[in-house]
């Protein structure tokens, strides 16, 4: 059963130009799966209330992260001008996003802030080494938006059944990546060992409708193969 507490802000992260993480204070065990999210509310307010994944891992036992992209909207003006000792209200988990670990390999499709509940799957991964073969396909409009894109590069160094390869609109000198968009023609060139793995997707609804039906009927995988994420934190 998800619980609510309130937690005081023990720092705030600039991931890029418009994403911060927020780190929470815990003083006792949070019981949650990575790649599941929460429910966060400010000043007490229920209009300023928002579903955001959770971008920390279990395996980090001394703060609980979420992340967001800060955008125009009421809730986003809020949390951007909270400071380091201020408190939010959140309650948690929620969600059945979560890392099958029977599967030996697996790989991820995502786009934008949709990142967030992979850090943590990825994370968790890393630090307690379960053996299990990544790919993750990240897809933006360019390397300013990428998210977390420094820990998934010390990931992929300290793990290497972790492969990151990126998917930009826009190429940048000396920066490795594929040019334009996730497609059926990129994942095999990417993943050739596609039908092998179980995928799963996160990132912006239309992306991911895009992605499954590219994963199914294109490349003819069957749904016990795609596990998705519509993710909810804009």
């Amino acid at each position: 059963m998800p619980v609510e507490k309130d937690f005081k802000i023990k720092e705030i992260i600039q991931r890029n130009y418009n994403v911060k993480s927020f780190r929470l204070e815990i003083t006792d065990w949070l019981d949650f799966k990575a790649g599941q999210f929460l429910m966060v509310t400010l000043q007490g307010n229920p209009k300023l209330k928002r579903y955001l994944s959770i971008s920390s891992s279990p395996t980090e036992k001394c703060y609980l992260e979420f992340t967001k992209k800060l955008t125009q909207s009421d809730f986003s003006a809020a949390l951007g001008n909270l400071k380091a000792a201020d408190t939010v209200s959140v309650k948690y988990p929620f969600g059945e996003f979560i890392l099958d670990e029977a599967n030996p390999k697996v790989a991820f499709l995502s786009g934008g802030i949709g990142i967030t509940p992979i850090r943590s799957i990825c994370k968790y991964v890393v630090d307690k080494n379960t053996g299990t073969d990544i790919v993750l396909l990240y897809s933006n409009r360019s390397i300013r938006d990428i998210v977390f894109k420094d820990d998934f590069s010390a990931m992929s160094r300290n793990y290497p059944l972790l492969r990151v390869a990126h998917v930009l609109c826009e190429a940048e000198k000396g920066f490795k990546c594929t040019v334009g968009q996730i497609n059926a023609s990129v994942i095999k060139g990417e993943i050739p060992d596609y039908q092998e793995r179980k995928f799963y997707l996160c990132g912006p609804p239309q992306m991911v409708e895009a992605m499954r039906k590219i994963l199914s009927d294109e490349l003819g995988l069957g749904v016990e193969k795609i596990v998705t994420e519509n993710f909810q934190g804009y």
